[in-house]
């Protein structure tokens, strides 16, 4: 259980593969028998983001001008590394020295840890002991996910998507102060914790037991950062396959009438992060945002943030985002509706905003806003009428 198994249709987060020095705790098996880990993702600081110390995952963290070399009878220093010319004329670049082989220097091979009990206190304590060396962060957050899994269990990774959400949630506190949201495809809950940070309260929505489970251990996990910013989250089940929400009693994670009256009433923002992967699913989410926003008394806005991912067809024979290009359909689909109900606007954000988690924004990262604004009750009775 130390290696990561890949079969023929499992699915890996860059997130996971392209962050080595993530650490990694191995907690337990879900139930269906995947590995199930749990992360530490740092909140840079003020000094973090405006430079002052470089990030070891920053795009040109492998090109490095200056090195570390050994002086002869000294501890050691730093000089610039210049280049010159040899005997022959031919560039003599200087190297940085190597060090023993993996061989040679009796390297432990990194492995993860594996707890005999998922037990949340276990973690905050094993977790907590290295805060005070990772001085240069605000904060952290912990989430529970797996690595590797099938399509169908994609919810259980962490994605760039949900990164570049959590960037502009924490760029922009004040647009969601006080606010009610809702989010749609949670996944790890990673978005919906951090959105309780900046809102009044946020409903984190997804379908499958064992995935709200790890949603709800995730904002166990993340419990002191959420109270102390007044945030409440509250994991419950939506499927958007169906037009009705679970309201019964014997249904783990179902609605009460209470709570689907708050978001009637309250809710404000709905948020989504990279969940437009599939058809079907899609289609489904757009179907769950006209039923949820023609159910609100009151104005809304959509954030969704979508990765574009680029792949190779045989129907095209050419690379294509046939996902992504579905996505846009049914966006501007959603923008040309008129039902009498509610005025769709949608709108490209430019991802200038600060990034507070460390992860390559690639150029295909994209965030979109959807405005949804109330048709007075006189325009909606006349468009009524027209449709009839």
């Amino acid at each position: 259980m130390d290696q990561i198994i890949f079969n023929h249709d499992s699915v890996l987060s860059d997130v996971h593969m392209l962050c080595p020095n993530t650490r990694h705790l191995m907690t337990r098996l879900n139930r269906v028998g995947q590995p199930v880990f749990t992360s530490k993702y740092a909140i840079l600081s003020d000094a973090e983001r405006h430079g002052k110390k470089e990030s070891p995952m920053t795009e040109n963290s492998d090109t490095e001008t200056r090195v570390q070399l050994q002086k002869d009878g000294e501890g050691g220093g730093e000089r610039t590394v210049e280049s010159g010319l040899d005997e022959d004329g031919d560039f003599d670049i200087a190297h940085r020295p190597r060090k023993e082989s993996a061989e040679e220097c009796n390297r432990d091979v990194i492995c993860p840890v594996i707890l005999k009990q998922s037990n949340v206190s276990t973690l905050l304590q094993e977790f907590d002991t290295d805060d005070e060396a990772d001085d240069g962060y605000d904060d952290f957050i912990r989430i529970e996910h797996t690595m590797a899994t099938p399509l169908e269990d994609v919810g259980k990774q962490v994605w760039r998507g949900a990164f570049l959400m959590v960037d502009f949630l924490l760029s922009n506190p004040l647009m969601f102060r006080a606010a009610t949201a809702v989010d749609l495809g949670a996944g790890t809950g990673l978005t919906s914790i951090i959105m309780a940070t900046v809102a009044k309260r946020v409903y984190c929505t997804d379908v499958g037991e064992d995935l709200l489970s790890m949603c709800q251990k995730n904002v166990t996990l993340n419990e002191n950062m959420i109270k102390r910013a007044g945030g409440e989250v509250k994991v419950r089940q939506l499927d958007w396959l169906k037009s009705e929400l679970c309201t019964d009693s014997d249904v783990e994670f179902s609605w009460t009438e209470e709570e689907v009256a708050d978001i009637h009433d309250n809710a404000s923002f709905i948020i989504a992060a990279d969940v437009c992967y599939d058809d079907d699913l899609t289609d489904g989410l757009f179907r769950t945002l006209y039923r949820l926003c023609n159910n609100f008394f009151h104005a809304c806005t959509i954030l969704i943030s979508i990765e574009k991912r680029l792949n190779f067809t045989l129907r095209e024979m050419d690379v294509s985002c046939e996902a992504y290009n579905h996505f846009r359909h049914c966006l501007y689909q959603l923008e040309d509706m008129v039902d009498g109900q509610c005025k769709y606007t949608v709108e490209q954000l430019p991802c200038t905003f600060p990034q507070f988690l460390q992860y390559e924004r690639i150029e295909h990262l994209e965030l979109w806003k959807v405005t949804v604004n109330r048709v007075p009750s006189e325009k909606a009775e006349a468009s009524q009428q027209l449709i009839s």
